[in-house]
Formats: C-alpha cells, sequence, structure tokens
C-alpha cells in the first residue's frame, strides 16, 4: 500500500519525464544557433540498415551558423552528405575531405513562425504528460484506505500546486524557445 509521501513522489517523478522529453524535443527544433542535435532526426543507410546520424558520425558546431560532421567511417562521406541534404532540414551539405560542412541557411519570417508552432505542439504533449501524472496520482490519493478525508483534501492541493508549477516550467521553456527562434 502507497503513502501520500510516495504517491506524490511518483507523481513528480512522472511530470519531471514530461519536462525531460519536452527539452529534448525542443533541442531538435532550430532556432538559429547551430546545435549537433538538430540532426537527430537524420537516419543514415549504412551496411544494410536505417542507423540514427550520431551513430555513424560525431557531429560538432564549431561556429553558430556551422555544423561539422565526421563520419567515423572516412569511405561513407557521400552516404552521409546525401542523408542530410535528403532529411527534411533544408540543409545544403558539402563534403570536405573526410567532413562535411553544413552551413545553417537564414531563417525567414514565416519559417520562424511555423517552428514556433512546433514548438507550442511540442509543449503541449509535455503538458498532456504532467495532466496524466496528476490525473494517475489523484487516482492513487482516491484508493488510499486509513487516511482521513482532510489528509487526501491536503494531498490533493499539494497535487495541484506540483501541477501547476511544472506547468509553468513547460510556458518558461516555451517563452525561452520563442524567443531562441524569433531573434534575428
Amino acid at each position: 500500500m502507497s503513502t501520500i509521501p510516495e504517491i506524490l513522489k511518483e507523481c513528480r517523478a512522472s511530470m519531471d519525464k514530461g519536462i525531460d522529453a519536452a527539452k529534448r524535443e525542443f533541442g531538435s527544433v532550430r532556432s538559429g544557433k547551430a546545435t549537433p542535435n538538430m540532426l537527430d532526426t537524420v537516419r543514415v543507410e549504412m551496411y544494410g540498415q536505417q542507423m540514427h546520424l550520431n551513430q555513424v558520425a560525431s557531429i560538432a558546431a564549431p561556429e553558430p551558423r556551422t555544423l561539422l560532421v565526421t563520419p567515423f567511417d572516412k569511405g561513407q562521406v557521400k552516404v552521409v552528405e546525401k542523408a542530410i541534404r535528403e532529411s527534411d532540414l533544408g540543409l545544403e551539405p558539402s563534403a570536405q575531405g573526410g567532413a562535411i560542412r553544413v552551413p545553417l541557411p537564414q531563417m525567414n519570417e514565416q519559417r520562424r513562425k511555423e517552428l514556433v508552432k512546433v514548438v507550442h505542439k511540442l509543449a503541449e504533449e509535455g503538458k498532456i504528460a504532467i495532466r496524466h501524472a496528476r490525473t494517475h496520482a489523484r487516482d492513487s490519493l482516491k484508493k488510499l484506505n486509513g487516511v482521513s478525508e482532510d489528509d487526501v483534501k491536503h494531498a490533493e492541493k499539494d497535487l495541484q500546486k506540483v501541477h501547476d508549477d511544472y506547468i509553468a516550467k513547460i510556458d518558461q521553456m516555451i517563452k525561452a524557445k520563442e524567443a531562441e527562434i524569433m531573434e534575428v
């Protein structure tokens, strides 16, 4: 049988997972600055199977508007370059020796607004995860035996406060990411 602190702790852990997932998703949304995890969605066909780009190459951001991709197997430079070009990221990589330079094009206003919408959609998924955690914890609280109604009511108030705090964290993440995307 669970106790109120255990239920609240479990709920916080679930909400943390929702926040972490949203952070990861936000990381793959392109802003004005180059970050290695922008290429997380790129898949490369190598050795007869689909692999994530970071499994077959190192990715660095030596300059704010350039990514440098260095395949571990130098013979696969063309394959990696083609995978980046054909991804839906709108990038034009160019191979130079054993590495691939990926300059980031300037984003126009419309593209920035589209990316802000994407961020809001991803944030909503994080908020849904947080709400699910709250609902699950509330159900667990209602099923507790041998606990006074007052204790359950206080726990539900605490639960709502935790929920509001986590939703506020996601809202702050949205504002920060939005500012990063809209920065020219």
